[in-house]
């Protein structure tokens, strides 16, 4: 008898733990811990993912394992232990952090059927009923919806004579291609060619063909070769000559793209100084965190490239984290190109299939390198020889819903139980690590110096309140105005970066200043002129932009900010002869229009590249002279005391992507606040001066990397119970924790309401309370277990975002 401890797909604080069930004899040797079952669970069926094999159970009457959903596991015993390292530290239900592991096609689905009862006929049920039953014994909820009839369903469930079933769809379609393979030795086939009559002139050319060519061949491409149908090849096949399998093949991304294969480039010796300690400790295998810290265009990837290919010859694999989909075009460019086949691609703009062929191909140990963003750090290798995050100072690379996850901490994590390096890269380091760099917790590896020495470009801070004094009241001062010309004349390319989307931030009237707020959300609505009309980014509820101001009546309508796509409206003023490639979230929504829009302008079919934020970071053209930062404010004002800090980085990636190669780059920031230390240190890229003035802010204020924080989050429909709920909370951490931890609030959240919930936080800085998680838990325990409260309780450790 064995007996498999499995954790059920139902997240909820009672059923976060493992049930045990028996395995039916058949499946006694099939069974293994990661694999995902079917298991009865009250009165449905649902998934669950087996966590371990045992002999015996403390219960008594155990119910059987349904069936197997998969032939091998998917998680391997690593990612099941790094599933409960999640649920401590991020305080989550462990079915989120098997689930998160996963690519999202192979997340259950359950299809809900109406079935017969057993014994009972369809002519028994009502008559609207019978026809529908007429034919078969089961019929999809979801079609009874429609019609209509679920309450006459639910008369009859009581009755006995119909039931409810759940039937979970887990099985992902594999792609399958037909492919064609001779069946006689080619002087067979020769035989057989002269024996058909005269007329079938196509099947001749087909068996020439595989006379020539004896391997299997896929149908499309046959068809195509000889301008031949179908039918042709099925008359063959009949004949006993040719036989046609359907043959499972991967959804590539990148089949229809050819990667000129690159060699390693002789490394400098600043270089060279950087990369030995990362190659000693992948050869003793020993885990040290190192912190590479080197200026824009100073041959990071290089290194990692060479780290790769070390790791690679000794047998053993590598995962290389990005942020956003922007950079991956590039990357995978230069990852495929050094390691072709080896390398299997992550990120959100593949479709579901894609993903979940990639993920199979690092599953059956197809590949050896893994590029992806944040989720590709659960990559099921079983033999990591080193993790890379580049740009790891980057916000993406922590998850905001359940389970919270930081991708460097999973990192260290994962790297510790492999015995291998990792390995941070960045211009400008996060805070917290270049403080554990700075103590020895970290290892520091320079990179001072650009490759071939090119100087970093010169950078012009413009005061715009000057240039509004100057009559001046366009979003270009008079100084990027002319640079931007001078560039479209000598045929160089610029670049133009705004922090935010869409064409006006807010419309406002000018009369009595009402501004159109969300009727959902505390927060203003965001002009998108495209459509036309008013949209929330917190809840997506949109409306048509009024006439007249629906306060005063007034037709003083005007609209405020700057959104990437007025910016593009005012260049076609001012300067009609530029050829503007505009990328933000709304131009790049369609799958390919990032790496299209990228070769368009790499190709030299624009002059000017705009975008938000998704430009900054490691693109790398030759052509880019000029670098023009619209408002170098808008994150400085955020009630977010990484506001600074986000800048600095922002600005310093920014100017980073000018003068890269021969041409000398120049970069022009426009601020209303050039007297701010992070816009004017970014005018220098003087990391360490900017480092340490704010750790002087951060060590007056109790914020990290001095502190530990801990966001509390409540929410509800009625103002009144998340006020006293979070007092409640508050008062019960204060009680629970040493005189050392400071505990803020109850204070209304950033964005008071969102999706009509009113929201409330508590902030909770810490150095060492042991007694934290357990009180964070008790939380947690409390509100979850009693859902008819409405209260909903988020926690999240190591906030990135306090909004």
């Amino acid at each position: 008898m064995k007996i498999a401890s499995v954790i059920v797909d139902v997240p909820a604080k009672q059923t976060d733990r493992s049930y045990d069930y028996l395995i039916p004899a058949e499946w006694i040797d099939t069974i293994q811990p990661g694999m995902r079952v079917i298991v009865p669970f009250g009165p449905r069926k649902i998934q669950g993912f087996v966590t371990e094999i045992k002999a015996e159970s403390e219960f008594k009457k155990l119910r059987e394992i349904c069936e197997p959903m998969d032939l091998k596991p998917v998680l391997n015993q690593e990612l099941l232990e790094i599933g409960d390292w999640l649920t401590e530290n991020t305080l989550c239900f462990k079915i989120n952090a098997f689930q998160a592991m996963l690519p999202a096609a192979l997340k259950a689905k359950y299809e809900k059927k109406v079935k017969l009862s057993l014994g009972v006929k369809a002519t028994e049920l009502p008559i609207q009923l019978q026809e529908l039953f007429k034919d078969e014994d089961a019929i999809l909820w979801d079609d009874a919806l429609k019609l209509g009839l679920v309450p006459m369903l639910q008369r009859e469930a009581s009755k006995g004579h119909l039931e409810v079933i759940h039937i979970v769809k887990g099985k992902l379609k594999k792609k399958f291609l037909k492919v064609v393979t001779p069946l006689l030795p080619s002087a067979d086939l020769e035989e057989e060619l002269n024996n058909l009559p005269v007329r079938a002139e196509k099947q001749k050319e087909v068996l020439r063909y595989f006379v020539k060519n004896p391997e299997p061949i896929e149908l499309r491409h046959l068809l195509t070769v000889l301008n031949i149908s179908a039918a042709t090849v099925k008359v063959l096949v009949e004949k006993g000559l040719l036989s046609e399998q359907d043959m499972e093949t991967y959804r590539d991304p990148y089949e229809n793209r050819s990667f000129t294969r690159t060699e390693p480039l002789p490394l400098t010796a600043d270089q060279q100084r950087a990369i030995e300690p990362i190659l000693g400790s992948i050869e003793n295998k020993l885990h040290h965190v190192f912190l590479l810290y080197g200026v824009t265009g100073s041959g990071k990837t290089e290194i990692y490239l060479q780290s790769i290919q070390d790791v690679i010859e000794k047998g053993r694999e590598a995962i290389v984290l990005v942020p956003e989909i922007a950079l991956t075009p590039q990357m995978v460019n230069r990852f495929k190109g050094r390691f072709g086949n080896l390398v299997a691609v992550m990120h959100s703009g593949l479709s579901a299939g894609e993903k979940y062929d990639e993920w199979r191909k690092i599953q059956r140990k197809e590949v050896k390198v893994v590029v992806g963003a944040r989720s590709a750090i659960f990559a099921p290798f079983e033999n990591l020889g080193i993790i890379i995050i580049d740009e790891e100072h980057e916000t993406s690379y922590k998850q905001e819903e359940m389970p919270r996850y930081h991708a460097r901490e999973v990192a260290i994590e994962r790297a510790q139980k492999n015995n291998c390096p990792v390995v941070l890269g960045s211009a400008t380091p996060a805070l917290e690590s270049f403080a554990r760099a700075q103590k020895g917790v970290y290892k520091l590896l320079s990179l001072p110096n650009r490759m071939n020495q090119r100087a970093l470009p010169a950078v012009e801070i413009i005061d715009m309140r000057e240039e509004l004094r100057a009559g001046n009241r366009s979003m270009f001062s008079r100084k990027l105005f002319e640079l931007l010309k001078e560039r479209i004349e000598r045929k160089e390319q610029s670049v133009l970066f705004l922090n935010k989307r869409g064409h006006s931030s807010f419309v406002m009237c000018r009369d009595c200043g009402y501004v159109m707020n969300c009727p959902n959300c505390d927060i203003s609505l965001t002009y998108h002129r495209v459509r036309e009309q008013m949209k929330c980014h917190y809840c997506g509820y949109d409306s048509h932009v009024p006439n007249q101001c629906p306060e005063c009546s007034s037709d003083y309508i005007r609209y405020f900010g700057t959104g990437t796509q007025k910016v593009e409206d005012e260049l076609g003023k001012i300067l009609p002869e530029a050829k503007v490639v505009r990328m933000d979230v709304d131009t790049t929504g369609q799958k390919g229009s990032h790496e299209r829009l990228l070769k368009e302008f790499h190709e030299g079919k624009a002059d000017i590249l705009l975008g938000t934020q998704m430009i900054a970071k490691g693109l790398d053209f030759p052509n880019i002279t000029l670098v023009g930062v619209l408002s170098a404010d808008t994150m400085l004002h955020l009630p977010d005391f990484r506001s600074s800090e986000k800048t600095f980085q922002l600005l310093t990636q920014v100017s980073g992507r000018a003068g890269r190669h021969e041409l000398p780059g120049e970069v022009i920031i426009q601020t209303y606040t050039p007297e701010h230390y992070s816009v004017e240190l970014a005018g220098t890229q003087d990391f360490d001066l900017f480092y340490n003035r704010e750790m002087m802010m951060r060590k007056a204020h109790h914020y990290p990397p001095f502190y530990y924080l801990a966001l509390i989050t409540i929410s509800h429909e009625q103002l009144m119970n998340v006020v006293s709920a979070t007092e409640k909370i508050a008062a019960f951490v204060r009680s629970r924790l040493s005189n050392q931890a400071v505990v803020l609030g109850p204070a209304a959240s950033p964005i008071p309401r969102i999706k009509n919930r009113y929201r409330y936080h508590c902030l909770i800085k810490y150095k060492r309370e042991p007694e934290l998680t357990k009180t964070l838990k008790t939380i947690l325990d409390q509100y979850q277990a009693d859902p008819k409260s409405g209260l909903l309780v988020s926690i999240d450790v190591n906030p990135f975002i306090l909004m």
